[in-house]
C-alpha cells in the first residue's frame, strides 16, 4: 500500500514548506542543500505538479504544495507521537504556549503555581512575543493563546472565555467616580481597534459625559500597565473581566456600575490537528478548561 510513497522526499518537502526555505531545511535535515533541492524536484516530478515558486531569495507554496503540507505535516507529526510512546524513555516533559503578554502576566502566570502542582513533570515555557505565531509553519509551539474575533481555519481550538470589558478602579477612584469627573486610562492597541471604540460604547450605555470637552486620558500600550496605573489611584479603565480578574479577587480594584458592559472578543487555545493528543498538551488545555471554571468564566466550547 505505501511501498511506492517516496517517504524520503516527502520528509524533506514538510521540512521545507514548514521553514520556507531550502538552506534552512537542509540545517533541520543534516544534509545539503542541494540534496533538499533534489528531493523537492523528485517530488514533483513524481507528483506531476509544482510545489514551489521559486523566487530570487526565498520560496513560496503553490496551492497544491500548501495543501501536501497541511496534510503532511499532521501525519508526520502523529506518526513522530506515536514512535515517541514507545521509546523506552520518552520526553513527555516539554510544552511551548504562546500568548500575549498581558495574558500571560494577568491571567496565565497566577495560576500556574496549580498547573505545577498538578503536572510536576511538565516543564512549560510560555513565549510572549509580539509577533503572531504560525503554527503550520513553527513546530517548535505545541500551543498559542489567541485573543481575537475570527475563526481559525485548519487548527484544532479550544474557545474558552466569554469577555467583557467594564470600568474598573481603585476602591477610592471608584467612590469619587460618582461626585466629579474621573481620568480615564485607555490602552493604545498596536494591532486592533476593537478597543479604541469601547470607552464610547461604556459611556453611551452608560449615560456618562465622560469624554465629552477635553477628558483626561492616560493611554498605555500593555493592557497590565494600564491595570497598575489604576491599582495606583491614577484614574478609571475599561478592561477586559479577563485580565482584570486576579485584581478584583484581591480587592485592588472594582467595578464602577458592573451592571454597564460592552462586548469584548475572545481566547481561544490552539494547535495543529493532532497534537491536542500529546500528553503535555492535553493535560495542558484539560488544565484551562477547570481554570477558566473555577475563575467563573463560561466555557465556550470547541471550535
Amino acid at each position: 500500500m505505501f511501498a511506492h510513497l517516496p517517504l524520503t522526499a516527502l520528509r524533506t518537502f514538510e521540512s521545507a514548506a514548514r521553514l520556507l526555505s531550502f538552506k534552512e531545511a537542509a540545517d533541520d535535515l543534516s544534509v545539503t542543500p542541494t540534496a533538499v533541492s533534489h528531493q523537492i524536484r523528485s517530488l514533483e516530478h513524481w507528483l506531476g505538479v509544482p510545489l514551489f515558486e521559486r523566487l530570487p531569495r526565498q520560496v513560496r507554496l503553490t496551492e497544491a504544495g500548501d495543501r501536501l503540507f497541511h496534510s503532511l505535516h499532521g501525519a508526520l507529526l502523529d506518526v513522530a507521537q506515536s514512535v515517541a510512546t514507545l521509546r523506552p524513555a520518552p520526553d513527555n516533559g516539554q510544552l511551548t504556549v504562546s500568548t500575549t503578554a498581558a495574558f500571560a502576566a494577568l491571567w496565565l502566570v497566577p495560576r500556574l503555581g496549580r498547573f505545577y502542582a498538578q503536572h510536576p513533570g511538565i516543564n512549560l515555557r510560555l513565549d510572549t512575543q509580539c509577533e503572531v505565531v504560525d503554527l503550520q509553519q513553527d513546530a517548535s509551539i505545541d500551543v498559542a493563546i489567541r485573543y481575537s474575533q475570527d475563526g481559525y481555519l485548519n487548527l484544532h481550538g479550544l474557545c474558552l472565555f466569554d469577555e467583557r470589558f467594564a470600568v474598573y478602579g481603585s476602591p477610592q477612584q471608584v467612590a469619587l467616580a460618582g461626585q466629579q469627573r474621573p481620568a480615564l486610562i485607555s490602552v493604545h492597541w498596536r494591532s486592533s481597534t476593537l478597543y479604541a471604540d469601547g470607552w464610547q460604547a461604556w459611556c453611551a450605555q452608560a449615560g456618562e459625559n465622560w469624554l465629552e470637552g477635553q477628558p483626561q486620558v492616560r493611554s498605555y500600550d500593555e493592557e497590565q500597565y494600564a491595570l497598575q496605573a489604576a491599582i495606583a489611584g491614577q484614574g478609571l479603565v475599561l478592561a477586559s473581566n479577563i485580565l482584570v480578574s486576579q485584581s478584583v479577587a484581591s480587592g485592588l480594584l472594582q467595578a464602577y456600575r458592573p451592571d454597564i458592559h460592552v462586548g469584548g472578543a475572545g481566547y481561544c487555545a490552539l494547535c495543529v490537528p493532532g497534537r491536542e493528543r500529546h500528553p503535555p498538551v492535553r493535560v495542558f488545555l484539560q488544565w484551562l478548561q477547570q481554570e477558566a471554571l473555577l475563575a467563573g468564566h463560561p466555557l465556550l466550547g470547541r471550535s
